[in-house]
């Protein structure tokens, strides 16, 4: 079915660089995907899951490509919300290269493992919210493992290595526009980017690799961080001073709970999500809390971090 003719176009960020809001299920500023095109063809970072193809498509075609014109597909890492579509498009456009860490390729080329992941989380939410997950051709995956330098979209990009909120994560700077494509390691900003929100999911939260991919990112000393949830903001440090206050306020309420012998881990779970959309409320207002929590569930952020602290301690 073709887009309403008032749908959002693509949105420039530099030259030769726009993005676009896949709109996941109707929402916006959801999940954003950038498109990078110049006379080699077009790159795509992130981009998005399956149920989301349609408005990609159509927000492609406003531009004048096509997924046929689509050379490169940059995943920062292999989260249904992020790289869900990537078989479906390589099913499209067998001639796309996917650049992927070497942590994630083997889950795109055979997703069984990473669909039994991600339906412990959704259950049976999983096609409603994902939709169809193909295999990536392994000879079609180019493999990052941080530090190098690659050409897409008609721009040099630099690569680094960027775990914290998954082991697989990766961050891309393309120079000349000062942008960071930093998928989630710069948390979940929306609107007037009054909040900033770590998404820290099971199962391979770590606090420690976060900092440091951090001062990897600030290195480049970037203009505008672009966040797959959602989209660009300028000043990479104060944006990231807010997301290291909030998670350090959010460490401490998951230690507090864990050590709180009166409840249930189900119980401690319920706390910490009413106290985050207490503060996520009274920041933003309740509608679009309710557009935060469609971006990044508080409950699996809880389940990240319990699960970070518990195998340590605490």
């Amino acid at each position: 079915m073709p887009a309403p003719a008032d749908a959002t176009p693509m949105i420039p960020l530099a030259p030769g660089i726009h993005y676009v809001d896949l709109e996941f299920l109707g929402h916006p500023e959801i999940i954003a995907t950038a498109v990078l095109h110049g006379t080699p063809g077009a790159a795509l970072v992130d981009p998005g899951p399956s149920t989301s193809l349609a408005t990609l498509r159509d927000r492609l075609s406003r531009q004048g490509l096509a997924v046929g014109d689509v050379r490169h597909i940059l995943l920062t890492h292999i989260h249904l919300d992020h790289a869900g579509a990537t078989g479906s498009l390589l099913k499209e456009n067998p001639a796309i290269e996917v650049y992927v860490h070497a942590r994630g390729a083997p889950h795109l080329a055979d997703p069984a493992k990473l669909i039994a992941s991600a339906s412990r989380l959704y259950g049976q939410d999983m096609e409603r919210l994902w939709g169809e997950i193909l295999p990536v051709p392994a000879d079609r995956l180019r493999i990052l493992h941080g530090g190098e330098t690659l050409s897409a979209g008609g721009r040099e990009l630099r690569v680094a290595y960027t775990p914290g909120h998954a082991s697989h994560h990766v961050t891309y700077f393309e120079p000349s526009s000062g942008i960071a494509f930093v998928g989630d390691t710069a948390g979940i900003r929306r609107g007037s980017g009054a909040y900033v929100m770590p998404a820290s999911p099971p199962p391979d939260v770590d606090l420690e690799a976060w900092r440091t991919s951090e001062e990897r990112i600030l290195a480049w000393d970037p203009d505008t961080l672009f966040l797959t949830h959602f989209g660009p903001f300028h000043g990479a440090r104060p944006h990231f001073q807010q997301f290291n206050e909030r998670l350090a306020q959010w460490n401490a309420a998951v230690r507090r709970l864990l050590r709180d012998g009166r409840l249930t881990e189900p119980e401690q779970q319920d706390a910490f999500v009413a106290e985050a959309t207490e503060d996520l409320q009274r920041t933003v207002g309740v509608t679009e809390a309710e557009q935060y929590r469609r971006a990044g569930s508080i409950a699996y952020s809880w389940q990240g971090l319990a699960r970070y602290w518990r195998k340590r301690g605490f």
